[in-house]
């Protein structure tokens, strides 16, 4: 998807990052690839914003999650979650913190996929049940975002 996307924003983007659980070796995960395009500043966004609606891409707004916008696949592209972000804003830190913490902790690793696979045998894959899902893993991935940001606030001088 990254070669699909950078020649229609290579030039505003600081990064394309391959992020969520299918960007973490080992983890459980639906074959869907969720990826950030991180540009270097807020004022870039609304240019993001139309050139990825001009390849067909649906702006869904934050979902919930300020400093973030989120868009619909394309029909005929790989299913996957694409979203615009400021380099460096919480949104995109939360992403590229958990997955590196992650990439570096196979128990944690294990604990969240035990976590997720019981989550989607409970739960329809209907839009309501996705929610319920994605609600009821919300305290593990928060628990984790925090000890990713613990573990980075370790790691600088």
């Amino acid at each position: 998807m990254r070669q699909r996307l950078a020649p229609h924003v290579a030039d505003l983007a600081v990064s394309i990052e391959h992020v969520g659980s299918t960007a973490v070796p080992g983890c459980a995960a639906k074959p869907i690839i969720d990826l950030d395009i991180a540009v270097a500043e807020e004022a870039a966004m609304p240019e993001l914003i139309s050139r990825l609606t001009a390849q067909g891409y649906r702006r869904e707004g934050d979902l919930g999650i300020a400093g973030r916008e989120a868009f619909q696949v394309l029909p005929a592209a790989p299913e996957h979650h694409l979203y615009g972000v400021v380099a460096g804003s919480k949104p995109h830190l939360d992403h590229i913190l958990l997955r590196d913490y992650l990439r570096q902790r196979p128990d944690e690793v294990r604990r969240y996929s035990a976590l997720k696979v019981a989550l989607a045998q409970r739960f329809h894959a209907d839009s309501e049940g996705r929610r319920d899902y994605s609600t009821a893993k919300s305290a593990l991935v928060e628990e984790l975002v925090v000890k990713s940001y613990a573990d980075r606030a370790a790691d600088q001088p």
